[in-house]
């Protein structure tokens, strides 16, 4: 019997892909991410010396990263789904070699090494759920995702900061390279490529970044997917990025701002909890509430501002709350408007909220902050977010 194969029997064992495969890579990718979000605006605080300068930083970087976003469906039709999913992991490991030179060109290359890795990620993942999930169990897998996240939002920018401030920036910024080095084993390992259900991205269609937003902006229905997931974004870029910033400028210290973030992030649990409101309440009612309730309290935040930094604190982790149900069920909106057949296209244009989340509000806050104290950041995030919640309740059908 010596022409007898035996193949492994583990290889077609392997469970087809679910809620708990999506929810397990985007939690080991969270912990590459997380492990350094507040490592990165208190570095950049250290070399330039200046919170308006490090807006400017962060615009010009979600500037650059821009169209890296949007030329993505080419490089997916080029190269294939798997490997770039494959490069946004060595990116985010490349950037962090760069952010280790602590010199201003290392932390404009490690930021927008950043800014491409987790742009591919996010659209290659996000086009292997449409795949995979149906429309149906979108609200409860994205509830699911955000739930399994907690862990790493929660302790990752905590252990980022004990590592910087203890062991130095070797240490924090190789635990990214820990992480994305078991992302990359990870994917691997579940073979999402080799699932026959997957289309090859982008070869239905050309993917012309222009002609690819002239048919985004065509269709009201991602447009206002667009605008909801954009002004939840915008929320945690200003947490991540001036919640740290907030407290050590009030002399609260580089660790308050590291916990403030964790225990922002230790709220990811309820998505859960949020998902369920939105099966039983309705997707347009939790969000819509979930809006002016985050804008009530920035409101309340920026006035209270640098008076009560502590106090401060606490309305920003309830504005984490609330924006949290927007994580949950925001996205869904866009997954069941997406037409099949140009998936790998909008989900590209789509993903560009995040860079605009990133690139608009440091924008708008380098003149905001020119004029008025740093409370005026959180009261300008609280005039979107009531934009964003009229919005949503004006034009999302009832029936979401």
């Amino acid at each position: 019997m010596s022409t007898h194969v035996r193949h492994p029997i583990w290889l077609p064992a392997l469970r087809p892909a679910d809620a708990r495969t999506f929810a397990s890579l985007y939690a080991v990718e969270s912990f590459a991410r997380a492990t350094i979000s507040s490592v990165i605006p208190i570095q950049a605080y250290e070399i330039l010396h200046n919170e308006r300068i490090v807006s400017i930083l962060y615009t010009i970087v979600s500037l650059m990263g821009l169209s890296v976003t949007l030329f993505m469906p080419m490089l997916i039709r080029r190269f294939a789904r798997r490997w770039v999913y494959t490069a946004g992991c060595v990116l985010l490991a490349i950037g962090s070699a760069f952010f280790v030179t602590h010199t201003l060109p290392g932390q404009i290359a490690g930021m927008l090494c950043r800014v491409m890795g987790a742009s591919a990620l996010s659209i290659t993942l996000n086009l292997y759920i449409m795949d995979h999930i149906r429309k149906t169990d979108f609200m409860q897998a994205e509830s699911l995702r955000m739930a399994w996240s907690m862990f790493a939002w929660t302790g990752g920018p905590t252990l980022g900061i004990f590592l910087y401030t203890h062991f130095g920036i070797y240490a924090a910024h190789g635990a990214v390279v820990v992480f994305a080095f078991a992302l990359l084993c990870l994917f691997w390992f579940y073979r999402l490529s080799d699932n026959r259900s997957i289309r090859p991205g982008g070869k239905t269609r050309p993917a012309n970044p222009l002609a690819n937003i002239g048919r985004f902006v065509k269709q009201p229905r991602l447009r206002l997917a667009w605008l909801i997931a954009f002004g939840r974004s915008c929320f945690w870029t200003t947490f991540f990025v001036y919640g740290p910033l907030f407290m050590v400028i009030t002399g609260q210290g580089e660790l308050a701002g590291g916990l403030l973030v964790s225990a922002g992030n230790a709220l990811l649990f309820v998505a859960i909890f949020w998902g369920r409101a939105g099966k039983r309440f309705g997707g347009r009612r939790v969000m819509t509430f979930a809006y002016f309730a985050m804008s009530a309290v920035l409101f309340a935040a920026g006035g209270v501002g640098e008076a009560a930094p502590l106090l401060t604190g606490a309305l920003l982790l309830c504005g984490a709350l609330f924006t949290i149900a927007l994580d949950a069920l925001g996205s869904t909106a866009f997954m069941r408007s997406v037409r099949s057949y140009e998936k790998a296209q909008m989900a590209a244009v789509y993903r560009t909220y995040l860079d605009f989340s990133e690139l608009t509000p440091p924008l708008v806050y380098s003149v905001v902050l020119t004029f008025f104290g740093l409370g005026s950041v959180f009261v300008t995030l609280g005039i979107l977010a009531a934009f964003c919640g009229f919005v949503t309740w004006r034009y999302l059908p009832k029936a979401f």
